[in-house]
């Protein structure tokens, strides 16, 4: 059974469209259960009632045609239930609807399972049978394990607009849901960035010249021939027979009365020659994939080798220059920063890719530069999206092409007014953050690029509460040196003087790797990240503290901050190599004064240690974005549990309180340098809480700065204080927004009002 279910996933999986993927299922269904009809009913919630989608056994003209209301008949009545209705005799049970047109009069028994997504009814999967008889129960468990399959499928049909109004075939807009990379709106078109030899990130195109595409596609058969036979007369007399005749099959499958007819027969179908490639290879791994033998699903993976190499070398000679529209979304499985790097920067409106985190560092760039940015998007697909019109909603995370007039215009008008808002905030550059009574606090930026250095201080800001020191080591294929991290840091620090900058030793581990320090484990975020990694390489932290203390020779405006600290003996062990490595830089005759240093609060530990730690160093910063993702067991990365990562929640504003109140006892400051920080309304709460600095990325701080001086610092305590009382995150947020609106601060809110 396992084995037929598995048949079934892959066949659907690889269907071109919902409409064949549900005749498939319905088909394959009918045949594994032995039964004699198999339908598929889905909710139309615009009416709503559940259309017959497709069915094996019932009348061909009655799809798509006939209905039921949610509460009509035993399809209705699955869907209120939530749970599969087994009956021997449809006939008898009371709510049985009899429907002439799909010719089910023959058929007594009846299974109805509900398709269920998230908690939602989508739709129900039903068998019936002449004979009346209760299904069994290991029949049920498999209609229920085929429904939880098509669950899927269906809510990704539903979310993309590929199923649109069931009753009709009019274009719909397509919203493909994702991560919230970057802030903002961009309204552009599509260009697909797509690395050397992956295959599956090859966009489709017309052969300008089919001719010189045959021969290009030739030509690189010919080189992939030739280093097949170097690689098989390498490997004579270290591999077995069996092994060496693999070089003959792969020289067999290049042939031209092979694989290699096939290639040219679809460039001369107008492909050009990557195209052709990708569409053959695709189709024969599906193949094989779907075959019963072990051996022959294996060879799946020669061809897939096998298209590779022939596409690397496609793409050494037939790189094409991408042409960028004025207004280019950038489009990609993963994109990196040197790929982001290579496009130019006046074009780039806005960036989705695939795959990819919040904490990239892409992502982080995205932010840096004010480009908007939804990452990890599912089921976006991108050969489709290439050259068409996109929107990118950095603000929900989404994606949405086929976009209505309506809805574009919509867009158009957030897009407009968050340039007005920009545009009138920069007077406020040189202003302090000041509450209208008098009570100030600073505004600092988060950086890690030289590109941050002008915004930050184009936008008034007071110095850097986070510089993230490990993006220079994750554009190298190799640890910086000292002399190169000291560069690197005297023009974070001489920019920002006499502001102060603090930096954060290597934080990696969790969902930031370096590419020649790789760190494998079942769950990195509970792993081996943060001070716990340079802990055990005290080599990697002494060279960047002696780094960061000879950066600020002459400037005294470094501060060091550690992250990921969890216990009291790890600020310690850190402080004491940090000591050492200040005393090794004064004896090479550097003035240096020790700098502060300070630890992160960014996990469930550390909040409950606060005045400990802050008895042990000068000052203490919280890291909201991992604080909250530990508190709430959310990772917002995740698309499954993303929705319930909320900064407001009742238990992140308590530990946020308690930290404040463990560093007023200890006398020491506290600031703020995760997201909260950046958000007019969480910002307000954390000033009314205590906290002294609140550091953000660059595009948040005027809308920050605009909210304090707007507000007395005794509103924000009267709201800070009512919603410590409340006991839901989700009422609290809406309560924090309301009372904003009414104080005259809704125009810095306007992304939680305008986006739809």
């Amino acid at each position: 059974m396992l084995d037929t279910l598995r048949r079934i996933v892959q066949e659907v999986n690889s269907a071109p469209d919902l409409r064949t993927a549900l005749d498939l299922m319905a088909r394959r269904v009918r045949d594994a259960m032995g039964t004699e009809v198999c339908s598929i009913y889905l909710l139309d919630s615009t009416e709503p009632r559940y259309v017959l989608m497709a069915s094996e056994g019932l009348k061909k003209e009655a799809i798509g045609r006939v209905s039921l209301g949610v509460a009509e008949g035993l399809i209705g009545q699955v869907g209120l239930r939530e749970e599969p209705i087994n009956l021997e005799d449809a006939f008898s049970h009371p709510k049985f609807l009899y429907l002439a047109e799909t010719g089910e009069d023959p058929f007594h028994a009846f299974l109805g399972v509900p398709v269920m997504h998230h908690g939602r009814v989508l739709g129900v999967l039903v068998v019936q049978q002449r004979d009346a008889r209760r299904f069994d129960q290991s029949e049920e468990a498999f209609l229920v394990t085929i429904s939880a399959q098509l669950s899927a499928v269906v809510a990704h049909a539903r979310a993309t607009g590929a199923l649109g109004n069931l009753d009709t075939n009019e274009p719909t807009a397509r919203f493909f849901d994702g991560v919230a990379g970057a802030a903002g709106a961009a309204i552009g078109t599509g260009v697909l960035l797509f690395p050397p030899a992956d295959l599956s990130g090859v966009p489709d195109r017309e052969a300008e010249d089919i001719e010189a595409e045959v021969s290009l596609l030739e030509t690189a058969l010919m080189r992939v021939r030739s280093d097949v036979r170097a690689l098989g007369e390498r490997a004579k007399g270290r591999l077995g027979p069996e092994e060496q005749a693999l070089f003959e099959v792969y020289l067999r499958m290049l042939d031209r009365q092979a694989l290699g007819g096939e290639f040219i027969a679809k460039i001369r179908e107008g492909h050009w020659a990557q195209g052709a490639l990708r569409i053959v290879i695709e189709e024969h791994i599906g193949n094989f994939e779907m075959m019963d033998d072990a051996y022959l699903r294996e060879r799946a993976a020669d061809v897939r080798d096998l298209g590779r190499r022939v596409l690397a070398e496609l793409q050494s000679r037939n790189r094409r220059e991408i042409q960028f529209a004025e207004r280019s979304i950038l489009l990609g499985e993963e994109i990196t920063t040197t790929m982001l790097m290579e496009v130019p920067q006046e074009r780039i409106v806005g960036i989705a890719s695939s795959h990819g985190s919040r904490n990239s560092h892409m992502a982080i760039v995205a932010r840096a530069m004010g480009i908007p940015t939804v990452v990890g998007v599912q089921g976006l697909p991108l050969k489709q999206m290439d050259g068409k019109e996109l929107i990118v909603d950095g603000f929900r995370g989404r994606v949405i092409s086929n976009a209505t007039p309506e809805l574009k215009h919509q867009f158009e008008e957030i897009i407009a007014e968050e340039l007005d808002l920009l545009a009138g905030l920069e007077k406020l550059r040189e202003q302090p953050a000041e509450t209208e009574d008098g009570v100030r606090i600073q505004v600092q930026v988060n950086t890690g690029l030289m590109t941050d250095i002008s915004r930050s201080l184009e936008r008034g800001a007071e110095g850097v509460g986070l510089y993230r020191t490990e993006i220079p080591f994750m554009v190298r294929d190799r640890f910086p040196s000292e002399e190169e991290q000291c560069r690197i840091y005297r023009e974070q620090l001489q920019a920002f003087a006499p502001y102060p900058v603090t930096m954060r030793t290597l934080d990696i581990g969790g969902d930031k790797s370096l590419p020649y320090f790789p760190i494998k484990e079942e769950n990195p975020f509970l792993g081996w990240r943060g001070i716990r990694v340079t802990l055990d390489h005290p080599e990697i932290f002494m060279v960047q503290v002696r780094a960061m203390l000879r950066a600020s020779e002459g400037l005294d405006n470094l501060r060091i901050m550690l992250p990921m600290v969890t216990s009291v003996f790890e600020a310690e062990e850190a402080q004491h190599l940090i000591h050492r490595a200040w005393l090794e830089v004064r004896d090479e005759g550097a003035d240096v004064a020790m700098p502060p240093v300070g630890v992160m609060i960014e996990v469930p530990a550390a909040v409950y240690q606060a005045r400990a730690l802050a008895q042990r160093v000068d000052f203490l910063s919280v890291g909201t974005n991992d604080l909250t993702q530990y508190l709430l067991a959310v990772d917002r990365n995740n698309r499954q549990v993303a929705g319930l990562y909320n900064s407001y929640h009742p238990a992140v504003l308590h530990a946020l309180m308690h930290i404040v109140e463990a560093a007023r006892e200890e006398n020491k400051p506290v600031s703020v340098c995760g997201e909260m920080a950046g958000e007019p309304g969480s910002a307000l709460m954390l000033m009314a809480m205590g906290f002294q600095a609140l550091s953000m990325n660059a595009s948040n701080l005027l809308k920050v700065k605009a909210a304090i001086r707007r507000i007395k610092i005794t509103f924000a305590r009267k709201l800070l204080n009512e919603v410590l009382a409340m006991d839901n995150g989700e009422v609290i947020a809406a309560y924090v927004d309301l009372q904003l609106e009414k104080a005259g601060l809704g125009d810095l809110l306007q992304h939680r009002r305008a986006v739809l």
